[in-house]
């Protein structure tokens, strides 16, 4: 009986894999998937139906969609054979016995009795497992990270460690498929029917991904604020979603080699708040301040607050006030190194040997009598 039951199973599915099917993208797809089965057209608007066909075997001639920013991977027996990067319209084309149709020229005999020769050898089902996944080449959005608790680095501009809390998101997209594909995705997902999508909170791979990126993110700061060319500064990381997102990149591929073993990668991100620690936070304001007192600004700043220390000073000590004052310009260098202008020095006093000297000369020259340059001379030694 079951020999008998095999075989009636074996022609009837033999017969519904004829059908050369349309395949395309499941519907209800959520924007954030990543790898998911490319899914036959069973029926054409009530003009054909085949739903008896088996799941895990591609019909010779069909056709198969690939729309934009998708590629589409060839599975074999679970090997992939196969990858198209653009988009259009692809037909299959295999020399699998189980491929074979009768309305592809396969001819009645090759594509019936050999296929059902074959199927009866397992049961009734297919020899064989064919599949089409499309994978998505976009940027894939809404991918959180954040920390529970402080995350501390070393900080060459602020020449010191800093801590902060922070949280965010970040585009991530799969630049080898083929790696992504053979060595990070589970084998459930590989199946008709699963999504693969970073974004469910039930795939342990993709939260095995959110651990590793909260991971990075102590060595990310310190890879940007260190940077020269970022200009050193904490402060811009919130400003440059590009920026940080490179420094996010690559302090998860020293650690955990995303690209160049999952093809995987960081694109941009976006910095939803940090708060920093209570040390780093007043070390931020003393660079604030350092900030608006240098250059000119800061010379009229210091100045303005020279002025109304002295004046303070004189209304409400008097001389007392005044002296400390000066006790501690003393103590700084005096007001001169509080950045105020330096008058020029007075000119020297008259010089009776130069003038005499000069008188001589101008004698000499014929420019002054004799007579000249004695009223001169004595003038000059006070005579």
């Amino acid at each position: 009986m079951g020999l008998v039951q095999a075989a009636v199973g074996a022609i009837g599915g033999t017969l519904a894999d004829q059908w050369k099917d349309f395949y395309t993208v499941p519907d209800g797809l959520p924007a954030t998937a990543a790898l998911f089965a490319a899914v036959p057209r069973g029926t054409n608007a009530g003009r054909g139906s085949n739903t008896k066909g088996s799941s895990n075997i591609i019909t010779d001639g069909s056709k198969i969609v690939v729309p934009e920013g998708y590629g589409l991977l060839l599975f074999q027996d679970g090997k992939i054979t196969g990858f198209a990067s653009e988009a259009g319209g692809y037909e299959w084309r295999s020399d699998d016995i189980n491929s074979k149709s009768i309305f592809t020229g396969g001819g009645l005999v090759d594509s019936l009795i050999k296929q059902s020769w074959e199927r009866f050898k397992f049961g009734g089902q297919p020899g064989s497992q064919q599949a089409a996944f499309f994978v998505s080449l976009k940027e894939l959005p809404d991918n959180r990270f954040g920390t529970q608790s402080e995350i501390y680095w070393d900080d060459g501009f602020l020449n010191t460690q800093v801590g902060a809390i922070t949280r965010g998101s970040y585009t991530l997209r799969i630049v080898d498929p083929i790696l992504f594909a053979k060595n990070f995705v589970p084998a459930t997902y590989l199946q008709p029917g699963q999504v693969f999508d970073f974004t469910d909170m039930d795939n342990a791979a993709a939260a095995q991904l959110f651990n590793e990126v909260v991971g990075s993110l102590a060595p990310a700061f310190s890879l940007y604020t260190n940077d020269p060319s970022k200009g050193n500064r904490i402060t811009k990381i919130q400003q440059d979603s590009i920026g940080f997102a490179k420094s996010l990149s690559d302090a998860v591929e020293a650690a955990y080699q995303w690209k160049s073993d999952r093809g995987l990668a960081i694109v941009k991100t976006a910095i939803v708040s940090i708060e920093y620690d209570a040390n780093t936070r007043e070390l931020l304001k003393n660079v604030q301040r350092a900030d608006a007192l240098s250059g000119a600004r800061g010379n009229s700043n210091l100045q303005a607050s020279v002025a109304a220390g002295l004046q303070a000073a004189g209304e409400n000590g008097g001389g007392a006030g005044m002296m400390g004052i000066g006790m501690a310009s003393g103590m700084m260098g005096g007001l001169g190194g509080l950045q105020q202008p330096v008058a020029p020095a007075a000119p020297a006093a008259d010089d009776p040997v130069a003038k005499l000297k000069k008188a001589k000369e101008m004698l000499d020259l014929g420019l002054i009598t004799q007579a000249d340059y004695d009223a001169l001379k004595s003038k000059a030694l006070g005579l």
